[in-house]
């Protein structure tokens, strides 16, 4: 990568982080409700804040301050690692982030192992006996996976998994046993989708004339499927299984709250019902980075797997 793909890069990077937090704080300012009488209620155990109370909650926050105002206070103190305070819990946006980060993380991470363990092998086995009792199979449960809501499958190995057999436990995450249902739940959605494109990518590259040619050659098949053909196949794969680390953001919101787990989309639910829109902010902001970043390294394995692909994404 030259320089100028580099700055050009991280200006993109920037633009769409700046749009991600100008949306998020408009929605913020514009949703329904008074930051300062829910906090206030909530902190005061139901009861009613006084005026004078709310008043003062409102001009120790800025709140009365246009929302210009508000939204260039913030991105200032952002862009100098300052998230600010949460309104709730009067912590650091930053602490509570780096608190709940590594559980959302953790269930990333095992969520596409899952994934990949179970779309590759699928998908692979899958193209190379199109119309066999294996393909049908394969498809059958591909559209099973896509099909069926996370929450769905989520409360159904909590009863069935948690309840009835005992096997794991049902919410929390003091260890690795609270990370298998989680992760089963959101890495079969996932997988389902990969498999399915694995399939079609596999069948795409099986028809080349060099594939053709190394048959000719009498090369045995697993040769020609897992060293000529599949490394072809995965650019496009590539392609979704980064669109895919984004879909695990998005599911660990409520996966979390399906199964208790303390991690980022539990922090972001809870700040949205709490009305803490520092938290809400930072957490959005964390997101949009980690969208970024993983589209970022998309685009350096596309040329990785096929030097043709230059970083704009065409052909040189």
């Amino acid at each position: 990568m030259t320089g100028a793909e580099l700055c050009k890069r991280l200006l993109t990077m920037a633009i769409v982080l700046l749009g991600v937090s100008l949306l998020t704080y408009g929605l913020i300012f514009v949703t329904p409700g008074d930051p300062a009488r829910t906090i206030l209620t909530q902190q005061m155990g139901g009861q009613a804040p006084s005026q004078d109370a709310v008043d003062q909650f409102r001009a120790d926050n800025g709140l009365d301050d246009p929302f210009i105002v508000q939204y260039a206070r913030w991105m200032g103190n952002a862009v100098q690692g300052d998230l600010g305070q949460s309104y709730y819990s009067d912590r650091s946006v930053s602490d509570m982030i780096v608190q709940r980060l590594p559980n959302t993380i953790a269930l990333a991470v095992a969520s596409m192992v899952v994934a990949l363990v179970i779309a590759l092998p699928a998908g692979i086995a899958s193209a190379s006996n199109p119309g066999s009792r294996t393909d049908y199979a394969a498809q059958i449960g591909s559209l099973m996976g896509v099909s069926m809501p996370n929450f769905w499958l989520g409360y159904l190995l909590i009863i069935v998994c948690a309840l009835r057999l005992n096997l794991f436990p049902v919410a929390g995450a003091a260890g690795p046993k609270y990370l298998v249902l989680p992760s089963l739940t959101l890495g079969s959605g996932m997988a389902a989708v990969i498999a399915r494109l694995v399939r079609t990518a596999m069948l795409d590259v099986l028809d080349d004339a060099y594939i053709q040619a190394a048959r000719s050659k009498g090369l045995r098949e697993r040769i020609i499927v897992y060293k000529h053909a599949l490394r072809n196949a995965l650019v496009p794969v590539v392609t979704i299984i980064g669109l895919q680390l984004s879909y695990v953001l998005n599911g660990a919101v409520v996966i979390e709250v399906v199964f208790q787990r303390p991690g980022l989309g539990t922090l972001l639910v809870d700040a949205i019902f709490a009305r803490d829109y520092p938290v809400v902010q930072g957490v959005t902001l964390l997101i949009g980075v980690i969208f970024v970043l993983v589209n970022f390294a998309v685009d350096l394995m596309y040329s990785r797997l096929d030097p043709r692909i230059d970083l704009g994404g065409e052909y040189t």
